[in-house]
């Protein structure tokens, strides 16, 4: 049996690169208990696996990535648990905010930014944006206290209020009047969406962006997920053949 070649990111065709793609990372705890680990040793290891995934977006050539870090749902887990995630998210944003720089990454992190997120933390995520503003050869959104719904409620409440307020008639209110008001509106639709663990299901996340998203999902746990994995999403996604509603051409 012939051993399959892995796909290099000189394989993918340039000119139909998914212009946005998107991560939900899991299997952080599964791999740790795979290994009679507890939990927060498989968030420590998704780190390599994040940043060795930005590497291999950078050599692919895309334009946006976002990845989700921390959901709406997570305060509901263990408080040792969520108090270990905001530790580690802001020692990881002291480690890797000057890396991402010299690369020329603009970070930008989407979701809700009040209580019971850390002022420290948010401090320090605005002050990575700020940093990085500046660069465009890629943008990693980080989803933090994100979810979809939640996205969708807080575009509702802008568009009340300016409603109230008359500057906006409710018969105004259209798709684009929204997608205005989502959290980064000027990124564009994800056009790969991508699990890994092998849950096949959305959970919450980047519903509307993700409406007409190619979907993948992948066995790999999160911690193992590599820029090779990467390239074979892209390849498959290259290989599909995106209709948005039309009959397919003969």
């Amino acid at each position: 049996m012939t051993e399959q070649v892995p796909i290099d990111s000189a394989d993918l065709d340039p000119e139909r690169l998914p212009a946005h793609v998107g991560i939900i990372m899991d299997g952080n705890g599964r791999w740790a208990h795979e290994r009679g680990e507890p939990r927060h040793v498989g968030h420590t290891a998704g780190e390599e696996a994040l940043f060795d995934t930005v590497e291999g977006a950078l050599e692919a050539g895309l334009g946006y990535l976002t990845v989700w870090a921390f959901s709406t749902d997570n305060w509901k887990r263990p408080r040792e648990e969520v108090r270990f995630l905001m530790n580690f998210n802001r020692d990881l944003l002291q480690r890797r905010a000057g890396e991402l720089d010299e690369r020329r990454v603009r970070v930008r992190f989407v979701g809700r930014r009040g209580r019971p997120v850390p002022r420290r933390l948010v401090q320090m995520m605005e002050d990575t944006e700020q940093r990085t503003a500046h660069h465009r050869r890629l943008t990693l959104q980080v989803a933090f206290n994100y979810g979809g719904r939640t996205e969708l409620v807080d575009a509702t409440r802008q568009l009340a209020a300016e409603v109230a307020a008359g500057r906006l008639r409710p018969d105004d209110i259209d798709e684009e009047a929204i997608a205005a008001r989502l959290y980064e509106p000027d990124a564009p639709d994800v056009d790969l969406l991508l699990r890994t663990s092998g849950e096949q299901r959305l959970s919450n996340f980047q519903l509307w962006e993700a409406a007409y998203a190619e979907l993948l999902f992948t066995d790999v746990l999160w911690p193992d997920f590599r820029r090779q994995d990467l390239f074979e999403a892209i390849a498959a996604f290259q290989g599909r053949d995106r209709r948005f509603g039309r009959v397919r051409s003969r």
